[in-house]
C-alpha cells in the first residue's frame, strides 16, 4: 500500500532538515514523499536539494498559501494513503509502518489518528498531545482534536472532498477533517504516537496575532456542521461539550493541568 506523504515549505530552515530526515528515514518500503517550496529565501531550498535522491517530487514554485500548496502537492500524489508533514514537524520512527498495517487490516477505516509530543524549538518534549474520537458535533462546538501530524486519510476519502480550502489560513486541516465527515468518511483513533508538533515562535498554534482569524474560523466551521449562526445558548452548549470532552479524555485533562496547554504557549 502507497503512502503518499506532502511537505510544504517557506522558510524553515532551522527544522526542515529534521522534518525531511523524519520521512526519508521511516522503515516503509512503498513511500511517495513530495516537497514543495513556494518560495524559501533562507537556505531551506538547499537543504531540499541535499534530499534531492531520497524525495519523489520537489516542486519549488509560488503558490496562493499553504492550503493551496497542499492542494498542488496531493494533485501529484499517486498513493492511495495520504499524509502531510509541516516543515517544522517531525515523524517519528516506524509511524508509516504502522499506518499502513492499519489501513490494510481496517479496511472499513477512511481517516486514522494518533498522538504526538509537542516539542520546542530545540526539540525537548513539552508535553503530550491526545488526539480524541472524532465527532462533528463536536467539532462544531470547539471541542474535538485532531493531531494533524499524526492523521492519515485514504486518497478515494481526498478525492470525494474538494480538497483543502484555499481560502482558509488559520486551519486548513481542520476544515479538511469536517469535509471529510460531511463526505462520509469513517474516522479512528489509534494509541500511539506517530509525531513530534513543534511550538516555536513563528509558529500558527503559538501566536496570539492570529486570534481573529481563529475566532472566524469556529463560526465559519460551526455554520458548516450546524447550518446556522451561533447563538447565545450556543455558548453554554459548547461549555458542556468541553467538560464532557475533558471526562472522556482523562490523559488529555491530566497533561493540560499538569503540563500546560498547547495554544499560545509561553516559549
Amino acid at each position: 500500500m502507497r503512502i503518499s506523504i506532502v511537505t510544504i515549505s517557506f522558510n524553515q530552515q532551522p527544522y526542515i532538515r529534521k522534518a525531511l530526515e523524519s520521512v526519508v528515514s521511516q522503515d516503509y518500503d512503498d513511500l511517495e514523499f513530495i516537497v514543495l517550496d513556494a518560495g524559501s529565501t533562507d537556505g531551506s531550498r538547499d537543504i531540499i536539494e541535499e534530499y534531492r535522491s531520497r524525495i519523489s517530487q520537489i516542486i519549488f514554485e509560488p503558490d496562493d498559501g499553504p492550503a493551496d500548496g497542499l492542494n498542488k502537492g496531493f494533485a501529484l500524489a499517486t498513493g492511495e494513503v495520504y499524509g502531510f508533514l509541516n516543515s517544522d514537524d517531525i515523524l517519528l520512527t516506524s509511524a508509516l509502518h504502522d499506518v499502513g498495517a492499519f489501513f490494510a487490516q481496517n479496511p472499513n477505516v477512511d481517516v486514522i489518528s494518533g498522538h504526538s509530543l509537542v516539542i520546542d524549538k530545540t526539540g525537548a518534549v513539552l508535553r503530550r498531545a491526545f488526539s480524541d474520537h472524532f465527532n462533528l458535533i463536536f467539532c462544531a462546538y470547539d471541542s474535538n482534536v485532531l493531531m494533524q501530524q499524526s492523521t492519515f486519510f485514504r486518497a478515494s476519502a481526498f478525492k470525494r472532498t474538494t480538497g483543502f480550502n484555499n481560502l482558509n489560513r488559520i486551519a486548513w486541516d481542520g476544515e479538511l477533517f469536517v469535509d471529510l465527515a460531511q463526505r462520509g468518511a469513517k474516522f479512528a483513533t489509534v494509541d500511539k504516537f506517530w509525531s513530534s508538533f513543534r511550538l516555536h515562535t513563528l509558529s500558527i498554534t503559538s501566536s496570539a496575532r492570529l486570534d481573529n482569524l481563529r475566532a472566524d474560523y469556529r463560526k465559519h466551521i460551526f455554520r458548516k456542521i450546524i447550518g446556522r449562526e451561533s447563538r447565545a445558548i450556543d455558548v453554554v452548549i459548547a461549555l458542556a461539550f468541553r467538560i464532557t470532552k475533558h471526562l472522556r479524555s482523562p490523559r488529555a485533562l491530566l497533561e493540560r493541568l499538569v503540563a500546560g496547554p498547547i495554544y499560545r504557549r509561553k516559549l
